[in-house]
């Protein structure tokens, strides 16, 4: 599957839940300490995305700050603050000159967990863009969101008496920017409508979780709806001798080489509702042997191998210190550094998890004593990880 890019539009006021929007941005608001835009940009940040923009409004500095430049399971997000209120279409103008191929473009206030795979495969090729749709079983009154339907051909039209409505994600043809201009408008009101009567526009219904959280009920709602789905126990596996055979300082491509039943295994932690973190101890990096770049195309790798299989890893942390190295940078002792576990517990910071029922599966003393310390069950790998994960 072909990498894309995935853009966030995070600059609506909220104005229906204004009360709870002075001093955050609808995204920023956290359920359970977690904020929606984390919660959001984790869930989709395992599918094969290359970059992501946030593109921010109200409060934009908040999201900036936050997110700006960080890198989330080995993707690299960029926020760009509007100078002026400018819509969810006008908005898009500011990546006209950025986005050169199709984009997966969704709200920031909105949770909706489709599958991107399927998704991304349903846009017809003549069509300028793809909408996911839900079945609308409360939202009665938003003229964004209903009205809309399927005809034989998957295209988009307008029905009244629909029971589906918009979801509020889009695969995009960069043709859009076409209509995109620099005014504040509507994507929903204002560009997308006259494309749907041109027969430009198809669809795919999802019955996933789906949750705007625009109105008070809404978010009242999510203050238990978004936590609750999104509380998972996690895997944590080390990498070298764990997922892969321990060659010392793996980073090329050529030299890597799954171990037995590694690749379902995971598959299987997937299917059976776990999330599957990779934390690994780097120092390669520290002692000059490669680059922080020559683990992250090796990364990126393993992971669009195991996407393409429909496979995925949720997050992955390393530790590019060892206090002896040769690059200053990285040649101190650290925490992040197995036996230490803030690899561990970043994660436990990020996600939603159940530390009672989450687990480390390592070959070391040091993954061991890490795992000690974040209080979480381990153990040592086997030879075969299928039929170990099977047993736990």
């Amino acid at each position: 599957m072909k990498s894309v890019t995935l853009v966030i539009l995070a600059g609506g006021r909220g104005s229906r839940i204004k009360n709870f929007t002075n001093l955050l941005p609808k995204p920023l608001i956290k359920f359970s300490k977690i904020s929606l835009l984390r919660y959001i940009i984790n869930n989709f940040s395992k599918y094969s995305i290359d970059k992501i923009y946030i593109l921010c409004g109200y409060k934009g500095k908040l999201i900036h700050r936050e997110f700006h430049k960080k890198i989330i399971n080995l993707v690299e997000i960029n926020c760009i603050i509007e100078k002026r209120p400018m819509g969810t279409g006008g908005s898009l103008y500011s990546l006209k000159k950025i986005i050169k191929n199709d984009f997966i473009l969704i709200n920031g206030d909105t949770v909706f967990d489709i599958d991107f795979n399927k998704f991304i495969k349903s846009k017809n090729k003549k069509s300028i863009g793809s909408i996911a749709l839900i079945k609308n079983k409360n939202y009665k009154s938003n003229k964004k969101l209903v009205g809309i339907g399927l005809n034989k051909k998957k295209d988009i039209i307008f029905k009244n008496n629909s029971k589906l409505m918009n979801g509020g994600i889009y695969y995009l043809n960069k043709r859009i920017f076409k209509y995109i201009k620099n005014i504040n408008s509507s994507l929903e009101n204002d560009i997308i409508p006259n494309l749907i009567n041109k027969s430009q526009f198809n669809g795919m219904v999802f019955d996933n979780f789906f949750l705007d959280i625009g109105t008070p009920k809404n978010l009242k709602s999510a203050n238990f709806l978004i936590p609750n789905y999104f509380k998972k126990p996690a895997v944590f596996l080390d990498r070298d001798g764990v997922i892969n055979y321990d060659k010392g300082y793996t980073y090329k491509i050529k030299d890597f080489k799954f171990r037995p039943g590694v690749v379902k295994a995971i598959r299987y932690l997937n299917l059976k509702n776990y999330y599957v973190f990779i934390v690994t101890n780097q120092a390669g990096i520290a002692k000059g042997f490669y680059t922080i770049n020559d683990f992250f195309k090796l990364q990126k790798y393993i992971k669009n191998f195991l996407i393409k299989k429909n496979i995925f890893i949720n997050d992955i942390k390393f530790s590019p210190y060892h206090p002896k190295g040769k690059i200053k940078k990285y040649s101190i002792k650290s925490n992040f550094r197995k036996p230490g576990n803030l690899m561990i517990e970043s994660l436990f910071t990020q996600w939603n998890l159940d530390r009672k029922k989450s687990l480390m599966i390592g070959d070391k003393i040091t993954d061991m004593k890490a795992a000690k310390k974040s209080n979480i069950k381990f153990f040592y790998v086997e030879k075969n990880l299928l039929k170990q994960v099977k047993k736990i």
